[in-house]
């Protein structure tokens, strides 16, 4: 079977604080997002498969957008250590996406003009 991700990643290029809340712990910095997860650039290793809930602080120039924070259950996926920039790359898993959660990251996706569009084998990791 093929796990290769069907739709493209978008870099949020927006200050976007991501914390793991089990315990909360500021986990990184959302790094780029679509429907199914994200990624998130952070300076600590993070457990793989560890399901948990994630809070995400959307900057508040999103005036329009009525949902700020936002807490999302999620499974990490990966990690991955970035060396020359001494972080780590962490890939999240959206597990239980609600309808409000669905309508506002496409606001989010289709506000922002995302300056480079990620390929999915940017982020293509074995599980």
């Amino acid at each position: 079977m093929d796990d290769r991700r069907k739709e493209t990643r978008r870099r949020f290029s927006a200050f976007t604080p991501v914390y793991d809340l089990y315990p909360r712990t500021l986990m990184g910095y959302l790094g780029d997002l679509n429907m199914r997860g994200a990624l998130v650039i952070g300076k600590n290793l993070t457990t793989v498969n560890k399901e948990t809930i994630l809070e995400i602080i959307f900057p508040g120039e999103l005036a329009d957008i009525t949902v700020v924070p936002v807490t999302i259950p999620a499974r990490i996926a990966w990690c991955r250590a970035d060396e020359p920039l001494q972080s780590y790359s962490i890939g999240v898993e959206f597990t239980e996406l609600t309808p409000l959660h669905k309508d506002l990251i496409q606001q989010i996706l289709d506000r922002y003009h995302f300056s480079h569009t990620l390929s999915d084998a940017d982020f293509d990791q074995e599980r």
